[in-house]
């Protein structure tokens, strides 16, 4: 499905699901914060209400000077109780913090790694669908959004409305009239609130879709420095940014226009209203309908109800952000994993037999199949290299054996169970792989070399125990000095600390041929008993490719492997060939055999012509001992008592 596509089907699904359906799907999140937010809550209506009853102490006051010629206790009394007032809301405002900033980044927290867990275990299919921007943003910036509303928005919401409807009942208590005109301002509101609340949602979702596009330019470009640079495209990058960032802003903007619109409304008619009231307040007290004490009540009741009404407004759009948040949280916590562990897995002893029987595969947006029903057989301790044309789907192939992709027809079988059969980490652990274009993480060398060898992984993960064959700490050392020799990647003794030297961002750090080279380190320190090579030595020069071969071949001794290969060196591994053409295995054999009867196979593995470098590489060293200059009319000369130009 299309990028466009996707993003409307979520944002309908979103326009659908009402605010307490979206805040029902995040109630296993909030099980922490329920009691916490409820006396978070009680603290903040109890702030409220106090700041209530202070107008009411000074009405009071006022009153009382006409009644009682001891002015001066009046004043002290009303010092007194105000001063009181005020710490105890000032305590009320503390505990309100103190009660939910803590469960709501918790809840945030929680959140997280539930995004977290459910990426990791979607397939393949999922990430090649999904921008990686798109996800940064829901997992950062969403979350952040509904921590804020869950620590603040929401509890102001409910304190705020709970607040403006004791003040009107207190201002109706004082002067009914003048609350009834008060209470005029709140008709525009209500009658303009829907039209509010369709705009606002629309950018509010358009603007934190855009952040996940800029997200994923700023990521594109972040990984892709070398090449822009390589290719001057550096103001082309800019200025694709400039326009998706361009675009954000204009999206915030008509956001926040729409919320100051809607906040001007909300700021404009009460205090319009409150205007009004002056001249009809000051009319009642001078006929004698209320008192000088019941109308400063009413006037300071009002006061306090400023910042509360005006606040809602805000309020409200934090509300209409935080459901944006949760639907774009939901559109990717809806998606099932496709490849998952079936609730009963079988086992098998390893072995190390792989079986396709007629494999078939094809893309979800594809029309017709990549693997057309390939059958294949490579028994334990076999090296076979699979061969095809560049994009003839080898890769692809071999990514089934792990279900990193899942098979559209046929099955792969592994020590005789289908793949489909296994508990993923047994299946997985019984594998590994070494990427053509390998990715290592911003961690130590040693880390990465390490990363798929039992001890590492079942240390991190208590609910799989470790394989007899995972080597115990004391051996690690020896694993890794094994691997390292064998990939011919001892050039980390020289990197600043050695084995615990840290790589940077998916290995940048380092050339291709380095990163290649740990990653082939990484897959034999895991010691599989299936071992998946793609092309792992494309990025190695002739000499380094003709060490590491050397060393494979001992190493694969007893290791059933199945490599793709495109250069005959690499072929030179295998004991046996297939030949995969149009999606279908259409010879196996000797490398031998298939050069003698395979047309299909001599054309794949016809090498390219000699470059002039190549050429002059293969000259013996020995010629080049004697320096030699170049006579006009006799062509080179040899000497060895050449002056050498000063």
């Amino acid at each position: 499905m299309q990028q466009s596509e996707r993003a409307q089907r979520d944002v309908e699904n979103g326009r659908r699901r009402t605010l307490l359906q979206a805040l029902a799907r995040l109630v296993p999140y909030l099980e922490g914060l329920k009691l916490r937010w409820t006396f978070g809550v009680l603290a903040a209506i109890g702030a409220g209400i106090i700041a209530l009853a202070i107008p009411q102490v000074l009405g009071a006051m006022v009153d009382n000077f006409e009644a009682d010629s001891a002015l001066t206790s009046v004043v002290w009394a009303a010092f007194a109780v105000v001063l009181a007032l005020g710490v105890l809301e000032a305590v009320l405002v503390y505990l309100r913090r103190y009660f939910v900033i803590p469960p709501a980044s918790d809840a945030e927290t929680s959140m997280r790694t539930s995004l977290f867990d459910r990426l990791i275990h979607q397939s393949s299919t999922f990430h090649s669908a999904w921008e990686a921007g798109q996800l940064q943003s829901r997992a950062i910036a969403d979350l952040n959004m509904l921590r804020r509303f869950f620590a603040f928005g929401s509890l102001m919401l409910v304190t705020a409305s709970i607040t403006v409807l004791v003040g009107f009942v207190l201002m109706f208590r004082a002067v009914p009239a003048l609350a009834l005109l008060f209470l005029c301002a709140a008709v525009p509101v209500i009658l303009l609130g829907p039209a509010f609340r369709k705009k606002f949602v629309h950018y509010s979702r358009s603007s934190q879709d855009q952040a996940g596009e800029v997200a994923t330019k700023v990521e594109e470009s972040v990984h892709g420095i070398r090449v822009l640079k390589a290719f001057g495209r550096s103001d082309w990058a800019r200025s694709s940014f400039v326009r998706e960032a361009g675009r954000l802003r204009e999206l915030e903007v008509s956001k926040m226009r729409t919320l100051a619109k809607f906040q001007m409304l909300m700021v404009l008619l009460p205090e319009g209203v409150l205007a009004a009231c002056i001249f009809v307040g000051l009319w009642q007290v001078a006929t004698g309908a209320v008192s000088e004490g019941a109308l400063v009540a009413f006037f300071a009741t009002a006061v306090v109800l400023k910042n509360p009404i005006e606040g809602i407004g805000m309020l409200i759009g934090m509300v209409f952000m935080a459901k944006t948040a949760i639907d774009r949280h939901v559109d990717v916590m809806d998606v099932t994993p496709d490849i998952v562990s079936p609730e009963q897995p079988a086992t098998a002893p390893e072995r190390g037999v792989v079986e396709l029987q007629d494999v078939r595969f094809r893309y979800p947006d594809a029309t017709e199949d990549l693997i057309k029903g390939v059958n294949l057989r490579i028994e334990p301790g076999e090296t076979m290299a699979l061969v095809s044309a560049t994009g003839g789907g080898t890769s692809t192939l071999l990514n089934l054996i792990p279900r990193l992709y899942d098979v559209t027809g046929g099955s792969v079988r592994v020590d005789g169970v289908d793949v489909r059969d296994y508990d993923l980490p047994d299946l997985r652990s019984r594998i590994a792989v070494a990427f053509e274009d390998p990715t290592l993480f911003s961690a130590s060398v040693r880390s990465n070399v390490l990363l798929g060898t039992g001890h590492e992984r079942d240390a991190e993960d208590p609910q799989h125990p470790p394989r007899e064959k995972a080597p115990q700490a004391d051996q690690l050392d020896s694993v890794l000095a094994e691997a390292l020799h064998t990939a011919d990647a001892e050039f980390v003794e020289n990197l600043p600390e050695g084995l615990d030297t840290r790589i940077g961002e998916e290995g940048l750090s380092l050339s291709g041929g380095q990163r290649q080279r740990l990653a082939l380190a990484r897959a034999i320190a895991a010691k599989p008993s299936v071992l998946l090579l793609d092309d792992p030595l494309s990025a190695l020069d002739v000499r380094t490719e003709e060490r590491v071969t050397a060393r494979l071949r001992d190493v694969l001794r007893g290791t059933t492997t199945l490599i793709v290969a495109h250069r005959p060196s690499t072929v030179a591994l295998a004991d046996r060939v297939a030949v995969l053409h149009r999606g279908e295995v259409i010879d196996v054999g000797t490398h031998a055999e298939l050069l003698e009867r395979s047309g299909t196979y001599r054309a794949i593995m016809k090498p390219p012509a000699p470059t002039g470098e190549q050429l002059m590489d293969a000259i013996p060293a020995e010629q080049d001992a004697a320096p030699q200059t170049v006579d006009a009319r006799t062509g080179p000369v040899t000497s060895e008592h050449q002056e050498v130009p000063r």
